[in-house]
């Protein structure tokens, strides 16, 4: 019994360290970064400062980013000033432009594919329906020569069947089935 609250007490003991171990490796970085960045603002804030503009511009930018994203120093600096703005219209538009003509390439490319693709679908189609014919045509034929082959044997039959009563009609007596069926 005492052996076995010791093996409790160390299992919880273990169980308490790990916990705590987890708690460090999950939370530690987050909160080491975070201080970080508030010791390095607090030391280059008073070193770099962006000069003020004096503008009458639009408050809002052409782009929002959103606050977490965008780098506050330089973003501030360079929105008021009308040739960066015009410069950065300028890049945009380019952009934009690019991407679409970007897009139509791709979507031609991708129109051309499916046309070629469509092609050689009605190629295959054509050569398939090509043999398909071919072989309805082979099966008529087959039938056919199957049709007069029967009627052909039905009147080889009704032939024989005359002659052999002609025969029975004249004497004539089965001798040799009875010796070809006895060997």
């Amino acid at each position: 019994m005492a052996l076995d609250r010791g093996g409790s007490a160390f299992v919880k003991i273990v169980i308490t360290v790990l916990g705590l171990c987890l708690l460090g490796y999950l939370v530690g970085p987050p909160l080491y970064w975070h201080l970080l960045e508030g010791l390095a603002t607090a030391s280059s804030s008073s070193t770099i400062s962006c000069p003020t503009c004096n503008c009458d511009c639009d408050s809002q930018p052409l782009l929002s980013i959103p606050q977490a994203l965008s780098n506050g120093s330089l973003t501030d600096c360079a929105k008021h000033d009308p040739e960066v703005n015009g410069e950065t219209e300028k890049n945009f538009a380019e952009l934009l432009s690019e991407e679409l003509k970007l897009r139509e390439a791709e979507a031609l490319e991708s129109q051309q594919r499916a046309d070629m693709a469509l092609l050689e679908a009605k190629k295959l189609t054509s050569q398939y329906q090509k043999e398909a014919d071919k072989c309805n045509s082979g099966m008529e034929t087959c039938e056919e020569a199957r049709e007069k082959a029967e009627a052909a044997l039905v009147a080889q039959k009704q032939q024989s069947q005359m002659w052999e009563m002609r025969a029975r009609q004249r004497g004539w007596k089965e001798r040799g089935t009875k010796a070809v069926s006895a060997a």
